[in-house]
């Protein structure tokens, strides 16, 4: 194992590499922490910003990473709006392969120690029912303000893209048309996001850093462009070759061109153009609180069915 650093690019290459790993043996795990693309989303976006702020430590068994833990420390950031956010708590973002799930108990006494002090959240997998066990015995409950109506846990979905008739043609309507990333200028790129995500601390130079992590392919990254020059949504895909599946994150539509089909369109093409990138499975995650609809109903539409579910427990800082 290694000592508690900040991460590092090199750290998520390995962290991807893990994510393929426990693809290719229980895609059930699957995490939206965790993933291959959601890592290089994550870090590439925020980690100029935040990185200061982000601690983890890694375990290797025979030269291989078998599990890592990613700690986020309070933090404040600005949004698009002019705004600050700041959380106040630690969050934990980790995975262990299934073969080494004894490390979990490890992980978890890190976690305690790195954020002593404060309260800690953390999502494990609701159906990785061993992770579930060490989490409880560690002190850690069920956060009910998590499971309400507008929790933020996410669910995990999936669909084969060895057939995609029954998706149609993804024809666009008249005016817009698509677009990939080169084509529209990081601007038009970021613009996209924040306008879908508003107010997001989305920008220039973490779609920059976006572009510099493993895996990102700019003709993967997929907008449509609507008749009056607006990115009416977007969407990155990326393809794990080694399992080949491919995942669409994020995913975001313009408030103005919600309920129109569109975004319904781009992920039908986006499917075709990762069948052709060779993925023979889609990937896609979202929130999964009944308040969360829409995102699922568009998924569901286009398909894909759930296959894995957080379960968020908390620590409160009280507790020790």
């Amino acid at each position: 194992m290694t000592d508690s650093e900040l991460l590092t690019h090199a750290d998520i290459v390995l962290m991807q590499g893990l994510a393929q790993r426990v693809t290719a043996v229980r895609q059930d795990l699957l995490n939206a922490d965790a993933s291959y693309g959601e890592l290089a989303w994550n870090w590439g976006r925020n980690h100029a910003a935040l990185g200061a702020h982000w601690r983890r430590r890694l375990w290797f068994h025979e030269g291989e990473l078998t599990a890592w833990a990613w700690a986020h420390l309070p933090r404040t950031y600005r949004l698009s709006d002019g705004t600050e956010k700041h959380l106040a708590g630690a969050y934990l973002a980790y995975q262990a392969h299934p073969a080494h799930a004894g490390l979990v108990d490890e992980v978890i006494e890190w976690f305690d120690d790195v954020a002593a002090g404060l309260e800690r959240t953390v999502l494990p997998g609701a159906g990785d029912a061993f992770a579930l066990e060490r989490w409880a015995a560690h002190g850690y409950v069920t956060d009910p303000s998590a499971l309400g109506d507008a929790g933020s846990w996410m669910q995990c979905n999936v669909r084969e893209l060895t057939d995609l008739t029954d998706l149609g043609d993804p024809t666009l309507p008249a005016g817009f048309r698509f677009r990939t990333a080169d084509e529209a200028g990081p601007e038009a790129a970021v613009r996209a996001h924040v306008d879908a995500w508003s107010p997001s601390p989305y920008t220039v130079e973490g779609y920059e850093g976006v572009r510099r992590t493993p895996g990102y392919r700019s003709d993967l990254h997929l907008l449509v462009e609507s008749p009056d020059g607006t990115m009416a949504c977007s969407t990155i895909m990326w393809l794990d070759e080694a399992n080949k599946t491919a995942e669409f994150e994020p995913v975001g539509t313009h408030p103005a061109h919600r309920r129109r089909g569109l975004a319904r369109t781009m992920l039908v093409h986006g499917m075709h153009l990762a069948r052709a990138a060779g993925a023979v499975q889609m990937t896609v995650c979202c929130l999964g609180a009944p308040g969360h609809p829409a995102a699922r109903g568009l998924y569901y539409g286009v398909g894909f069915r759930p296959i894995s579910r957080d379960a968020p427990m908390i620590k409160y800082a009280t507790t020790g």
